[in-house]
């Protein structure tokens, strides 16, 4: 086990705002497309699954690492969660996908990541440890393919990649689609991408406190059930830089090891009640603290493509 470290550094390449801007256009073309098939709605994690009321609890006798931003005091909040498919198709709860679990924790005050200051503190987690894809470049392109059919895709990686780096790919990407989903009351989910506490920076793990088993098949019927049963806890815990080697801030596709550097349990999530009412809100990694800073270039591209997506959609 190794302590958590404050000498994480970024890597800014001179090029990135006009990369990023490209991006957005590709993005853009995509969502027009999406929107024209499925109305107005959000680029990716489309489908809501389910709108939920929360409370947001930051715990007492943190470590010191710990406490910065939202983290810095004991507390309670009130909060909205919004669970979610990935896909920006609407499709069938049961097909392979990504799962969303964002948050926004109201109440908060302080400088914001964006500048100026915040009344909030938005975090979005998914039902996985990593990323399939290393930047935003690949990812960007691997969405804008995969827009035009399976298809197109299996032949753009075939000629980007060749064979056996093609196959490579379409496995983890397989991997990432088909793992097994049983329900957003029994899985952990996790930012991927770290954010800053203060000084320090970090993962967050969102993971249930009592994961019974599912009362039904569908994942949403399953969570509304729960919820008019009575509320449905979670535990926040961060996962802290402690080398480049070990924990890269550039790198999402690798698993950052637990026993080199455990989950610190830093607040408690409980959903309290469906809420039917919040397709409207925005959820994005950059809102937020500026002591809660998004970090790593995947996540300086989300800055610029959710602002994009928000607009599109009339809620920036």
């Amino acid at each position: 086990m190794s302590p958590p470290s404050t000498a994480w550094r970024e890597r800014i390449d001179s090029d990135e705002e006009a990369r990023f801007a490209r991006q957005g256009e590709r993005l853009a073309a995509v969502h027009v497309a999406k929107s024209a098939r499925y109305g107005p709605g959000r680029l990716l994690h489309r489908k809501p699954v389910l709108g939920a009321q929360a409370t947001f609890e930051v715990l007492a006798d943190l470590p010191t690492e710990a406490r910065h931003g939202i983290f810095r005091t004991p507390g309670r909040y009130p909060a909205v969660a919004r669970l979610s498919n990935g896909s920006f198709d609407v499709q069938a709860n049961a097909k392979g996908d990504i799962r969303g679990f964002a948050v926004k924790v109201q109440g908060v005050a302080g400088p914001s990541s964006l500048g100026g200051v915040t009344d909030h503190q938005d975090f979005l987690f998914i039902n996985h440890e990593l990323f399939a894809s290393r930047t935003s470049d690949e990812f960007v392109e691997l969405v804008a393919t995969a827009a035009n059919g399976q298809g197109a895709l299996l032949v753009r990686l075939f000629r980007t990649y060749g064979l056996r780096a093609a196959l490579s790919r379409l496995k983890m990407m397989a991997a990432t689609l088909g793992k097994p989903f049983s329900g957003f009351a029994t899985e952990t989910f996790n930012t991927v991408l770290p954010i800053a506490v203060g000084p320090y920076a970090a993962r967050v793990q969102l993971s249930p406190v009592k994961p019974a088993p599912p009362t039904r098949k569908d994942f949403e019927a399953d969570m509304r059930d729960r919820l008019a049963a009575g509320p449905i806890v979670y535990d926040v815990a961060l996962q802290f830089f402690v080398d480049e080697a070990t924990t890269p801030i550039e790198n999402p596709t690798v698993i950052w090891p637990e026993s080199q550097s455990p989950f610190v349990k830093v607040a408690r999530l409980t959903l309290i009640g469906a809420a039917d009412d919040i397709e409207g809100a925005v959820f994005d990694p950059w809102g937020g603290l500026a002591d809660h800073r998004p970090l790593g270039e995947i996540m300086r591209a989300r800055k610029a493509a959710y602002y994009l997506s928000q607009k599109r959609r009339g809620a920036a």
